[in-house]
This record gives structure tokens, C-alpha cells and sequence, in this order.
């Protein structure tokens, strides 16, 4: 069976005060992001992504990890397919990302990610 899932790509939290969070990961991982904006800041650590969201009301919902796809409406559909319920529906989040998260029977979050610009290092 070949796998349409591409690997890993994304970790996002999601965090209650950006400007702090954006400051505590850049001396936490020793790097400064390169996205910065309000609505997402991402650094890149060692090829990979990790993204803080604004979040005023943090419930429990504030880990998301990514999973590259080719074809996200497919995927999301095919997750929602084998059983798991609708956490965030596909949107557009800048330039051509597309990002879309489900909810497995255990309440875990999968994320799933179209993003034509990410290389492994």
C-alpha cells in the first residue's frame, strides 16, 4: 500500500499572549521566526516548522502536529471517511498553505498540510 501521507511537517501551538510566546520559543530554540504576523508566527527548526496561533481562550485543542498531503481536500475527506470528526476545515493561510485538522476517536488532533514550499534540509 503506498502511503499519501508525506511525512512530517508542522507543530503548532496554540498560545494566549503571541508576543511572549514568540519571545520565549526564539530563546528557546535559539532562533528568531521567519513569519511573523498576528494571526501566526513560524520558525524553522532544522527544516521543520513550528508554529505559535493566537489563541485568547487555550482549552486543551493547543497542540496540532501537521502531516504533508498533495491533496488536502482528498485527505481531509478520506480522514473524515474512516471515522474522524471535523476539527478545522481546510483554509487557505497564506500564499498556497492550505491546512485542515481532524479529531480521531480518542479526541487526538491530526493535522493535515499542503504546502508546496516546504524541502526537507
Amino acid at each position: 500500500m503506498k502511503s499519501t501521507i508525506l511525512g512530517l511537517r508542522t507543530v503548532g501551538y496554540k498560545v494566549s499572549n503571541l508576543q511572549k510566546a514568540k519571545e520565549w520559543y526564539a530563546l528557546a530554540f535559539q532562533t528568531e521566526p521567519y513569519f511573523d504576523e498576528p494571526f501566526y508566527v513560524g520558525f524553522n527548526i532544522a527544516g521543520y516548522e513550528l508554529g505559535l496561533q493566537p489563541d485568547e481562550a487555550v482549552t486543551g485543542d493547543n497542540i496540532v502536529t501537521y502531516w504533508g498531503v498533495e491533496d488536502i481536500e482528498a485527505e481531509y475527506q478520506r480522514f473524515l471517511s474512516l471515522g474522524a470528526t471535523e476539527h478545522e476545515a481546510p483554509q487557505n493561510v497564506g500564499g498556497e498553505i492550505v491546512v485542515a485538522s481532524v479529531k480521531d476517536e480518542w479526541g487526538n488532533i491530526i493535522g493535515l498540510i499542503y504546502n508546496p514550499e516546504f524541502k526537507l534540509p
